[in-house]
């Protein structure tokens, strides 16, 4: 079985690393999610990407993502779900919520050019990607994923906290764990929690 990593918006594969060392399968890929793309950037852009990389897969898919990269899973999942062996989803919504998206852009338009700089992305295509994120609504589709799902959620992610949790009532096979001390990036508060899951 092959692990999949999916990264978060602001984040970049290298985020994976404390991950990827604590788990015992070697059968593991990071995808960079923004390294193909050149003057425009959307999530259908990202989401097509993986089809094309992943969607012929000879392999059963578990699939870990954090927030944008746990988005991108469940889309996969929707669309092959004969692909996907399980599911690992970390401070996810499944209905993305455009007052949120359109906060956190106002947020991003106030901060520096330097401050992109570590995200592979620029200033201009992180706004844009948030904003081709902002109509995303899984919740009807969420009853066919029928896959094992397994959803973390920092314990200080109050953003987070109630979509992880209707998430988990609503996913057919699904187990919550709301992760002690940890906020929205558990992969860097809390790899071992992502690992001992992934090492199951």
């Amino acid at each position: 079985m092959k692990t999949i990593l999916l990264h978060g918006l602001g984040q970049t594969a290298q985020d994976w690393k404390e991950v990827v060392c604590q788990l015992s399968s070697s059968n593991v890929e990071c995808p960079e999610l923004f390294s193909s793309m050149e003057n425009e950037i959307s999530y259908p852009q990202i989401l097509g990407d993986l089809e094309r990389r992943y969607s012929n897969a000879k392999e059963p898919l578990r699939i870990c993502g954090l927030s944008l990269g746990a988005l991108l899973a469940i889309d996969f999942a929707i669309r092959h779900g004969d692909k996907v062996a399980s599911l690992v989803l970390i401070g996810t919504q499944y209905k993305v919520p455009s007052l949120l998206i359109d906060f956190q852009n106002l947020i991003f338009r106030c901060m520096p050019n330097k401050a992109f700089e570590s995200m592979g992305l620029s200033k201009s295509n992180t706004i844009k990607l948030a904003h081709s994120m902002r109509a995303l609504d899984f919740t009807a589709q969420l009853s066919g994923i029928l896959c094992p799902v397994n959803i973390l959620c920092g314990e200080k992610d109050s953003a987070n906290l109630k979509a992880s949790k209707k998430l988990n009532e609503i996913l057919p096979k699904a187990t919550l764990q709301i992760v002690p001390g940890a906020g929205h990036e558990i992969n860097k508060d809390a790899p071992e929690a992502i690992a001992a899951i992934l090492n199951m």
